[in-house]
């Protein structure tokens, strides 16, 4: 039997497919992907490889002047990277976006649930959504119910999102964004992130992050990037483990009396149209072992994207895991079906 929740999410694709018309334009999306890693170190297991999946993703976007909308279906066989047992079908992305031109500004409604990180390279950033323990190849896979109004004025793009990771609106989050457009070789972008809705229905501590990111493009397919960010976390005694398994509480995200300071810094070097892109990146976290035991402060990463032909992108990378000097290797091939 087809699950619930794949089919309500098709006929929300359905519904935006009936969208389209002259004023607007609908168009169907999807990829197959496939990814492997491999431990290229000592780590006590004699896995062939360290993780390998297959997957597939197929959806619609209708966008207009007034309206966007975009669904995406994930799927699962029972098989590579699936270990349920059975298909599992995933909503992935659903969201529909208001728009509203006035005289000299944009002003945007978008609700739904869609994916908040962003990150360059993959490995790395996003701090103001999460800053994620155990380091991996594209780990960045952060998702949210939101709400997110935005306001687009000269150089600036600012967006304040709402959101919520239960079902009952009894956890969740403020963010503000804001994009800036310096010149055009040049942007910023400022985040902020706290976790307001916690208190409102319990005892919680919250945690500030704040996020600062830059992009300076040199010359085409050769940029200077980076990102550096605040994450403190208060202290309340109030909130502990009789109290959060008493379901009293909100369990926090970080330790409680702790801040942490994250930052990276990327370069995309130009390859003469080898690749379509190469990058090197840099992270520094303070304290990171106590995010993940054992674990080094810095960490790196080094990677290569190329398009095959007109469908398919390919991106290999090698990093470093728990030390420094502990080297992966990693794949993903993704091949686009319009």
């Amino acid at each position: 039997m087809m699950n619930m929740k794949y089919a309500q999410t098709v006929l929300a694709l359905l519904a935006i497919a009936g969208l389209a018309n002259a004023e607007g334009e609908f168009g169907l999306t999807g990829n197959v992907q496939t990814q492997a890693t491999k431990a290229l170190y000592d780590n006590d297991t004699d896995e062939n490889l360290s993780s390998f999946f297959f997957r597939s993703n197929f959806g619609g976007k209708y966008t207009s002047d007034d309206f966007d909308g975009e669904v995406n279906i994930r799927m699962y066989a029972t098989k590579f990277g699936n270990v349920s047992g059975q298909d599992r079908f995933q909503a992935d992305t659903y969201y529909g976006n208001y728009k509203w031109a006035l005289s000299s500004s944009k002003l945007n409604l978008k609700l739904g649930h869609w994916k908040t990180d962003y990150s360059r390279g993959g490995n790395f950033g996003s701090y103001v959504d999460q800053l994620v323990s155990k380091r991996g190849f594209l780990a960045r896979d952060y998702s949210h119910d939101a709400f997110e109004l935005g306001w687009q004025a000269g150089p600036s793009t600012l967006t304040a999102m709402l959101a919520t990771s239960d079902a009952k609106f009894n956890t969740g989050y403020v963010k503000v964004e804001d994009k800036l457009k310096i010149a055009d070789p040049f942007e910023v972008n400022l985040g902020y992130r706290v976790n307001a809705i916690d208190p409102i229905q319990y005892t919680a501590v919250m945690t500030h992050r704040m996020d600062l990111r830059a992009n300076f493009e040199v010359m085409p397919k050769f940029s200077v990037y980076g990102e550096v960010a605040a994450i403190i976390t208060g202290k309340d005694d109030a909130v502990n483990d009789s109290s959060i398994s008493e379901g009293t509480a909100v369990k926090p995200e970080y330790k409680q009396d702790t801040n942490y300071f994250p930052f990276y810094v990327g370069l995309e070097i130009p390859t003469a149209g080898i690749f379509d892109k190469a990058f090197v990146e840099v992270e520094y976290v303070k304290d990171r072992d106590e995010l993940n035991a054992d674990a080094d402060n810095a960490a790196w990463t080094v990677g290569i994207v190329k398009k095959i032909g007109s469908r398919t992108k390919a991106q290999v990378s090698a990093y470093s895991e728990k030390e420094i000097s502990d080297v992966a290797l990693a794949a993903r091939i993704s091949t686009t079906i319009k």
